[in-house]
């Protein structure tokens, strides 16, 4: 029961690597109010999941793109449960485009939600953790991309590493107010956002066999990295990032 008695919010939380994370925070005792966009069916799923394991949970819908939402998804969290004391941003968008004819729309809008949404969410938690007066842990969900590049990923790639800077940024600004911020970076997970991508046999194969541990990656594989750094058994971590590839990044053979 590592976050026994606190309270999660996690952004893009109805599907792939927020759900996961969110039902495991369930699992080791914190309620939890969850942030999505698009279908209902998966946010209601989530909830019920973690109701089922006992505790609390609020699923509030809204586009992380617009600050309004930061403002608003923390404070209805706020009021249902009292308090925020980890927040973790996860929602992002990797739509796989060649770069020479890369919409301009395109780039922004990948990079107003999974840049500037960060952004406005991890300040929205900071300010209410801050208000608190007792600290806080957050938790954004980088990716390997931020430190390799990838030829139909190049509107991506700069937000992940975006990403991972404004944790190691937030972290000397929020250290005096116990907050922690750390990152992780996944590899290849197996979620929504890379489903066509994958479906190519000889490209998964490909993929797999550049992986040490053998397999792709599950949105479980993040759930307890996650409630690791969101808990006090890391307590003396900020500003940290951790890998979650299954040693992907270390193989160049």
């Amino acid at each position: 029961m590592l976050l026994a008695g606190k309270t999660v919010l996690i952004t893009g939380a109805s599907s792939g690597i927020g759900r996961a994370a969110a039902i495991e925070a369930a699992r080791q005792g914190a309620d939890v109010a969850l942030n999505y966009l698009g279908p209902e069916d998966g946010a209601r799923s989530a909830v019920a999941a973690i109701e089922a394991l006992g505790r609390r949970a609020l699923a509030v819908a809204g586009d992380v793109a617009d600050p309004a939402t930061a403002t608003s998804f923390v404070a209805q969290a706020t009021e249902a449960f009292g308090r925020v004391d980890v927040f973790v941003s996860n929602a992002g968008i990797c739509p796989f485009h060649a770069f020479l004819d890369l919409p301009p729309e395109l780039l922004d809008r990948t990079m107003r939600v999974n840049l500037h949404g960060a952004f406005f969410m991890v300040q929205a938690a900071a300010r209410q953790m801050v208000s608190q007066g007792n600290g806080g842990a957050i938790v954004a969900v980088s990716s390997i991309s931020a430190l390799v590049g990838g030829a139909f990923q190049t509107h991506y790639t700069p937000t992940k590493a975006g990403v991972h800077a404004l944790m190691q940024s937030a972290a000397i600004a929020l250290g005096r107010h116990g907050i922690r911020c750390n990152s992780v970076l996944p590899g290849t997970i197996q979620t929504e956002i890379n489903r066509d991508d994958l479906a190519d046999p000889a490209k998964r194969a490909a993929m797999q066999a550049r992986i040490p541990l053998g397999r792709l990656g599950e949105p479980d594989d993040l759930a307890g990295p996650i409630v690791f750094l969101a808990s006090d058994l890391a307590r003396y971590v900020t500003g940290a990032a951790l890998l979650v590839d299954g040693g992907l990044f270390v193989n160049l053979q």
